[in-house]
């Protein structure tokens, strides 16, 4: 069955990312009335900031913070996102850019951000105007997850040409570990990917999520993201359990297949020793200071 096609596809990027945010504003105007009984918060209503490490949970915390759309204004859908890397050149984008992308979002955005921590942007965050949240998993399982994107990529992705490169799973899977440095456009190691996002550990204003906790104990960790909402905007009409409920019905993975192509711990199943080796080498500190480990003796 082909494909239906949308014509905005034919669009320059640009041009359809600003058709996309003039229809969402609209939208979110005649949406607004249905929450009147609301009270403006303290300091206006603020903006729902998602930020995520590649292949880390992005679409369930998606998923979860446009939940509050259901008992609050804020927006149900999320127009244009925004990454560090250009998907389709691997470019790096400008802290800038960034500051751009911030400029451009409105009160009672949500919006989703593989977003670096460049100082003038954590300077930015750290204001009434936002209430970040930042999610991580284990970067094992980020690693195998990447190995399944490569395979599964488009041709003109630019890192298919290392696909090319490396014909079996353990190959990919050290390529994933270790990066290419030497590449036309350079693609770091796991612990060189990840130290762009670090200074998101250190902000109090930024909550810190762990994808593994949506799964193992999914209402303790959505009544911290409520919390976290909460202690920014503390008039919601809605008890603090009901809310929890709504918000779990927009994140379960039946519905958000978020642990694919690799589930929690699918690392175990595909690391060698080596692989084990040159991981601890790499990101074994980094893999304690995430908490997934206490020492390297894993």
């Amino acid at each position: 069955m082909a494909k239906k096609k949308n014509f905005t596809n034919f669009l320059h990027p640009r041009l359809r990312d600003k058709l996309r945010t003039s229809i969402y504003h609209a939208e979110t105007i005649v949406r607004r009335p249905r929450f009147s009984e609301i009270k403006t918060p303290e300091n206006g209503w603020p903006i729902l900031l998602g930020i995520s490490f590649p292949k880390s949970g992005t679409q369930l915390l998606n998923e979860t913070l446009l939940g509050f759309s259901e008992f609050t204004p804020f927006a149900h859908h999320i127009p244009v996102s925004f990454s560090s890397y250009d998907g389709n050149t691997g470019l790096k984008r400008s802290e800038k850019d960034a500051l751009n992308y911030l400029d451009s979002l409105r009160p009672l955005d949500v919006t989703a951000a593989r977003l670096w921590a460049w100082s003038a942007v954590v300077e930015r965050i750290n204001s009434p105007a936002f209430v970040p949240f930042f999610i991580f998993r284990d970067l094992r399982d980020v690693a195998i997850s990447h190995v399944f994107y490569i395979a599964a990529m488009l041709p003109e992705d630019h890192q298919q040409s290392y696909a090319k490169k490396m014909r079996s799973f353990d190959e990919r899977l050290t390529l994933s570990i270790l990066g290419l440095p030497d590449a036309k456009e350079t693609f770091p190691n796991i612990a060189e990917r990840f130290s762009p996002y670090l200074e998101w550990l250190n902000r109090p204003e930024v909550l810190k999520l762990h994808v593994e906790d949506f799964i193992h104990d999914r209402r303790t960790t959505l009544g911290r993201v409520f919390d976290h909402v909460l202690h920014r905007v503390p008039n919601l009409p809605i008890p603090r359990e009901e809310a929890i409920d709504i918000l779990a019905e927009k994140n379960t993975p039946e519905n958000i297949e978020i642990l694919r192509p690799s589930k929690i711990g699918e690392w175990k199943k595909y690391f060698t020793e080596e692989h084990k080796r040159i991981f601890k080498e790499i990101a074994g500190d980094l893999l304690i200071r995430l908490g997934y480990e206490e020492d390297r003796n894993w």
